[in-house]
């Protein structure tokens, strides 16, 4: 089942012109009067019609066009992000299907952009990691307004009905803090990133929930909204200077564990012995830092075939489109050398 759109020949039956009419209008052509390119295009904009942009470039070529998903991810440089394009990516290509990527640079504006032309090259459907500082979602509901199937991961949006994979970020957590803490450790910080991001919730209340059931007490002078490396090596010394300095650390991500763990020994701080430190990816960089890093293992590869599977599967009628696929991907606990 192909989403239905309106195409040209559709305006150009419920106004009684032809098709060759309606494109011309479209393209602002003075072959067709002012009063009749006005109409046309007015009606055009109130139907939410986008010119395929796509089969446009393909018209006049021999090859068949492809079957594409429109995938948009915050930064390429995470390793879990490429992970996710690589499960997508196997699923698609076992299916017939190709992927369309773009970078949102984690901006709002950008984001919104890229669903435009999505929409405009009529991609079959859209697989997306909101950006940061999404908090509208107009644009998202324009492509469920298509009858694109739309699937979000990781970072969901939560002002829409909508499907998506995510992995179990509040047991992962708390699993992971749970662990610092059978260790010995009981002054743990928690870096993470905007309270704004259902992620960041996810895990903050497993860090807390894990602290609550040992009957400990999360502390705010402990809590830091950081999700970076960068942002990492320059407020943790405040935080090691203090009277009072943690004895572990669990970050949002392997790289803002990172930045914790080069911060740390730069300072004279012995890893483990005096600080444990914990992430949330087991990306490349984990087992590339001195000690190896204990994270929390994402599974991206999982994640987007999870996701390209839910969306393929709309797309041939194989489910609904009006069901709502929720799917979690577990998480498990890799324990390396930063943690005693």
């Amino acid at each position: 089942m192909v989403h239905s759109t309106i195409t040209m020949r559709d305006i150009a039956t419920a106004l009684g012109v032809s098709v060759a009419t309606v494109s011309r209008a479209l393209k602002d052509s003075p072959r067709i009067s002012a009063e009749q390119r006005e109409k046309i295009k007015a009606y055009a904009k109130e139907h939410n019609y986008f010119p395929n942009v796509l089969a446009e470039g393909l018209r006049n070529s021999s090859v068949r066009p492809s079957k594409v998903i429109g995938v948009i991810v915050p930064q390429f440089e995470h390793f879990y992000f490429s992970s996710v394009l690589s499960g997508i990516n196997q699923e698609a290509m076992s299916r017939g299907y190709t992927m369309m990527v773009s970078e949102s640079l984690d901006q709002f504006e950008c984001e919104e952009l890229i669903c435009k032309r999505y929409q405009e090259n009529r991609v079959c459907g859209v697989i997306v990691s909101e950006a940061k500082d999404t908090v509208r979602y107009e644009h998202f509901q324009r492509i469920l307004d298509q009858h694109m199937p739309l699937v979000f991961y990781d970072r969901i949006c939560t002002g829409i009905n909508c499907d998506r994979v995510v992995v179990d970020d509040y047991q992962g957590a708390f699993n992971a803090v749970s662990y610092l803490i059978e260790r010995g450790c009981r002054s743990i910080a928690f870096y993470g990133s905007p309270m704004t991001m259902e992620i960041s919730k996810n895990r903050y209340n497993g860090y807390r929930d894990a602290l609550l059931r040992n009957r400990l007490q999360p502390e705010e002078k402990f809590f830091r909204i950081c999700d970076n490396r960068s942002d990492a090596e320059a407020i943790t010394p405040e935080l090691l200077s203090q009277e009072n300095v943690p004895d572990a650390f669990f970050a949002v991500n392997d790289d803002t564990a990172i930045g914790i763990l080069y911060t740390a020994k730069r300072m004279g701080y012995r890893v483990p012995q005096d600080i444990s430190i914990c992430g949330f990816t087991n990306g490349q960089r984990a087992v590339a830092s001195d000690p190896m890093l204990t994270t929390v293992e994402q599974r991206g590869v999982r994640v987007g075939e999870e996701a390209a599977n839910i969306l393929i599967s709309k797309v041939e009628g194989e489910v609904p489109m009006d069901k709502i696929e929720r799917r979690i991907v577990r998480t498990r606990l890799v324990i390396r050398g930063t943690t005693r």
